[in-house]
């Protein structure tokens, strides 16, 4: 049987690294294509070597020559460089599947130019969705390209809707595991550091999604995504923090029945469904014990903590560009915060702002996208460095 060739953009992160667990667990259906990276030029090279690649590409042009450098010795493996290269690479006729596990907006090129060629979308950048939701859609049907959610809700959401064509949703139940500072006051949330941030009780992620997170405003930019993925509406979605991680998801339809998915948290499940799908793999690793789960608790996230969530349902009723621009600001932010240029709660302050002064477009096409992007974070970083 031929291996499924998958192209793995940001292979060297959280992702990236757990999706080449599943490649080389099950190494007899699948084989690596291409994988791409930001900076981390170090492991690039490491995986190029342990998995053998048609290709590889670095972001970073500037790191291109330490790059080949550190693979003179598997001459095989083309080395690319640049933006381009990346947006290049998906189109390879070889390839069936591409996993975009890019981080933020620097995702949504690449998976366009994928869609346009047809191949399966693993989607695991969430911004590609937030952003440009419509035209994302429009290009997925216009070009008959798959798009199978990689996020662990998304993914349980995706599993409770097999079979289910038929059946009408009622609503969508997205769980958060309302990161680590879900019992704090807003007294308590003005003197967060990153440090206490980055420590997520459930999730090993990389830094922005952690920081992300902590804020809620990942799950935020969830809701929007979940309205693209399953065609529903924003007052169709629930938001429960769930602490233990346990129920992924789950959807209720018309006649009040609710199909959950649960399992423990392990991103590998998920990003292998994707790639599996519809059939269902072996897996190795923990398996959920309900005996030994004592408890499953749901509470409503209070938005008054937590803006940046209700910050995301703003966007999302406003529509057009404003996704988009909560976007931006959220990347500026989120970075700045890491990099201690404003505190917790001043990335919603931050983020709302820049809602109010940047160009509003109802009706945005990808280079409104482009345009938005760049003045939203140019006024987010106005904001930050006031």
């Amino acid at each position: 049987m031929k291996k499924k060739q998958i192209a793995i953009l940001g292979s060297t992160g959280s992702i990236g690294t757990q999706a080449l667990q599943v490649i080389e667990e099950h190494s007899d259906l699948y084989e690596v294509y291409c994988l791409t990276a930001n900076n981390r030029v170090e492991l690039l090279a490491e995986q190029a070597h342990r998995f053998h690649p048609a290709a590889i590409v670095i972001a970073n042009e500037a790191r291109y020559d330490e790059l080949k450098r550190l693979t003179d010795d598997i001459p095989d493996v083309k080395v690319y460089a640049g933006a381009q290269a990346i947006n290049e690479i998906v189109e390879a006729k070889p390839i069936d599947i591409v996993l975009t596990a890019m981080v933020g907006f620097a995702g949504l090129t690449p998976t366009i130019h994928a869609i346009k060629a047809r191949k399966t979308i693993a989607l695991a950048n969430k911004e590609t969705l937030v952003v440009a939701g419509a035209l994302i859609g429009n290009l997925a049907t216009q070009y008959h390209a798959p798009i199978l959610p990689v996020d662990s809700e998304h993914s349980a959401i995706f599993q409770s809707l097999v079979g289910e064509d038929v059946n009408r949703i009622d609503k969508i139940l997205l769980t958060a595991s309302g990161g680590p500072f879900r019992n704090f006051t807003i007294e308590q949330l003005a003197q967060v550091t990153k440090a206490d941030a980055l420590r997520h009780p459930t999730w090993d992620m990389g830094a922005k999604i952690t920081i992300d997170s902590a804020s809620m405003m990942n799950k935020g930019f969830e809701v929007i995504e979940a309205k693209w993925l399953f065609g529903v509406k924003a007052s169709q979605i629930q938001v429960l923090v769930h602490p233990q991680s346990i129920v992924h998801s789950a959807v209720q339809f018309d006649a009040g029945a609710v199909k959950a998915q649960l399992g423990v948290p392990d991103m590998r499940l998920p990003i292998q469904y994707a790639f599996s799908y519809p059939k269902r793999l072996t897996l190795s690793g923990e398996r959920l014990d309900l005996f030994k789960t004592r408890s499953l608790e749901f509470f409503e996230p209070d938005l008054k903590k937590f803006r940046c969530l209700a910050l995301a349902f703003e966007a999302i009723e406003k529509g057009g560009n404003m996704p988009c621009i909560v976007n931006a600001a959220n990347e500026i932010v989120n970075r700045g915060f890491l990099e201690d240029k404003c505190g917790f709660l001043q990335m919603s302050d931050i983020i709302a702002e820049t809602m109010q002064r940047c160009t509003y477009d109802a009706s945005p096409t990808y280079d409104t996208y482009i345009a938005t992007d760049a003045e939203a974070r140019r006024i987010a970083t106005e904001l930050m460095n006031k």
